[in-house]
Formats: C-alpha cells, sequence, structure tokens
C-alpha cells in the first residue's frame, strides 16, 4: 500500500467515524443495547448486562467491512 491509497484510507474512516459521531449525537443509535437477546439482570443493588445481540450485530458489521476493505486494497 503506497502513500496515496493510505491516506484515502484514513480520510475514508475519518468520515465514517464523523458520521458515525453525527447519528450517535442525534438519537439514531437509542436502540442500541435494547435489542431482543440482549440480557438485564437486576437483583437488589446488583445489575448485570450482558448485550450478547448487539455484540453479534457489531461483529457482523466490522466484519463485512473489513471485507469490503479487504477486497478494494
Amino acid at each position: 500500500m503506497n502513500n496515496r491509497q493510505l491516506g484515502l484510507l484514513i480520510i475514508f474512516l475519518g468520515a465514517l467515524l464523523i458520521i458515525a459521531g453525527a447519528l450517535i449525537w442525534a438519537g439514531a443509535f437509542s436502540w442500541f443495547g435494547r435489542l431482543p437477546g440482549d440480557v438485564h439482570i437486576e437483583s437488589g443493588d446488583v445489575s448485570i448486562f450482558i448485550p450478547i445481540t448487539s455484540m453479534l450485530l457489531i461483529s457482523i458489521v466490522l466484519s463485512l467491512l473489513l471485507s469490503v476493505i479487504n477486497k478494494l486494497f
């Protein structure tokens, strides 16, 4: 990967971070963490949260994103 390709990759990733940050700030991901399959247990003073479905969703999205980046470069 030459310097030009690396620069384009960094710009692309920066733009994605800005878009994701704006969406999170606007509340577009308020559903995240409350998906069916996310376990939340409360008992007295103890609260346990296990985001199984949310982490699976993140894993799938990151796998697809890295696959596309790998195909491009």
